[in-house]
């Protein structure tokens, strides 16, 4: 906490807040599926004593959804035997025993995610058990139309790129641009948000027409800056050059984020991408290695996870739609692609427990030292969604025209660290914005007026992408 920003960060307890929303109305719900979920699994479950340990995690989950919902205070962590506990306890000390409706929104929430997972970790037989897994499967199965479109345009793309390898300036700079506002929009589909969505609402939110329409809406655009970064450095004649990828969520935004790596290997603008996932469920959707397994084996075998009825279709006697000869090469061409790039060592995935901690980034030259140094080998790395984001500015109430070379503190220039934001807005905090910028959006509908909340942040329409070179 010493080393987070001097500033007030956001709370559950504000009634302007996105975070006061979120303990009231989002956490209850998020809770609930989880507990829906582990009910599903322990009834389908033939061994009795992994039956007996599954219904008391759902006890466990059903205590910590009444405290929730009671606003209780919240309590220490059980030991898990895993190291973080006990930084998350003595935050918890520090913030002297607040309640769930009344405390710092970033620590609870990754609070709540930390002791979700201490449910399971404290179990023999449910220990590796991802109880978002099942929502994950549902929502990429849903993001069909998109990944079909994308798996057509980017083997189309590879292959201009293997023909026409040198291509004008102005030619390199539209397709990076491309390739990251998709890597950007598929945040989209950020299943702690989705709470309420139909299938035809996930699909508006994706697809080429979607990203067009989008793209007046980046409030902050730095790809510019950062492409002409990368291919300086492609042109210096480096023989390693590292792009980082701090992931965000599973689905339809890692097979994005997996469309932008094969991009910079195949363009030359990165001869080496390593991902990094967390290493527990969190924030519902969010990536771990095993997801991406799944992706790849759905990849690899698309009729069997995009034709086969899941449960629910089952009951409801629907079918899905046959995949046509051509979309099941063309996904298998993605295949192919991405698992020879992790084959040959091009495409790294590299968990830590540091993203799943309780603070800002901020901390992160002090209390993971090793990790920074590390980055600092890479050319850019690229931090996705609004957790990182939020975790990267201290989700502090900065005055929105705040660079964001100085709202991240000592990961800015002097850091050593080249560092891209890919975030559609889902929550308060927002800098870099021109002056007047904020109080525009605010005087649109539902932008929040002048009613001192910062409602044009929470619905993920209007995006930032800002850079910050560590030099």
């Amino acid at each position: 906490m010493d080393l987070d920003p001097k500033i007030p960060q956001y709370s559950t307890g504000d009634p302007n807040s996105f975070g006061w929303q979120t303990g009231r109305r989002r956490w209850p719900i998020i809770i609930t599926q989880a507990i829906d979920d582990t009910y599903r699994a322990v009834a389908h479950c033939p061994d009795p004593e992994k039956q007996t340990e599954g219904k008391r995690i759902v006890e466990a989950l059903t205590k910590l959804k009444y405290e929730v919902q009671h606003d209780r205070a919240l309590t220490p962590l059980p030991d898990d035997g895993y190291p973080d506990i006990a930084t998350y306890n003595a935050e918890l000390e520090q913030l002297n025993s607040p309640t769930w409706l009344k405390s710092p929104w970033l620590y609870t929430e990754c609070y709540l995610f930390r002791r979700i997972a201490t449910s399971f970790a404290l179990s023999s037989h449910w220990k590796n058990y991802d109880v978002f897994a099942r929502q994950k499967t549902s929502t990429f199965r849903s993001s069909r139309p998109a990944v079909l479109e994308l798996a057509a345009r980017y083997k189309d793309l590879m292959s201009q790129l293997q023909n026409h390898p040198d291509q004008p300036r102005e030619a390199q700079e539209l397709l990076f641009a491309e390739m990251a506002e998709i890597c950007l929009w598929g945040n989209a589909t950020d299943l702690s948000l989705l709470t309420s969505l139909t299938y035809e609402d996930i699909q508006a939110l994706q697809g080429s027409e979607a990203r067009k329409k989008a793209e007046a809406n980046i409030l902050v655009n730095d790809l510019p800056s950062c492409f002409a970064h990368l291919l300086e450095a492609k042109q210096s004649g480096k023989k390693e050059r590292r792009v980082d990828i701090v992931l965000d969520n599973a689905g339809f935004e890692l097979f994005v984020d997996l469309v932008l790596a094969g991009y910079l290997l195949s363009a030359g603008l990165a001869t080496h991408v390593v991902l990094h996932p967390k290493s527990i469920p969190w924030f519902v959707s969010d990536v771990l290695p095993s997801d991406f397994a799944a992706l790849l084996n759905a990849l690899a075998a698309p009729r069997w996870f995009y034709e086969t009825p899941s449960g629910e279709e089952e009951l409801q006697g629907k079918t899905p739609e046959k995949l046509s000869d051509k979309e099941v090469e063309e996904l298998g061409f993605l295949f192919q692609e991405w698992s020879r790039f992790h084959a040959e060592g091009q495409l790294v995935l590299r968990p830590n427990r540091v993203w799943t901690g309780p603070g800002s980034f901020w901390r992160l030259p002090k209390e993971a030292p090793e990790l920074v140094e590390d980055l600092k080998g890479s050319e850019v790395v690229i931090f996705k969604g609004d957790l990182n984001y939020r975790k990267l500015v201290g989700d502090a109430a900065w005055d929105p025209t705040t660079p964001f070379t100085e709202a991240i503190g000592p990961l800015g220039p002097g850091s050593g660290l080249n560092i891209l934001a890919l975030r559609t807005c889902k929550a308060d905090v927002v800098v870099g914005l021109p002056p007047g910028k904020d109080e525009e959006l605010k005087a649109l509908e539902d932008g929040g007026g002048d009613s001192g909340a910062r409602k044009w942040a929470w619905n993920g329409k209007w995006a930032v992408v800002s850079f910050s070179k560590g030099s």
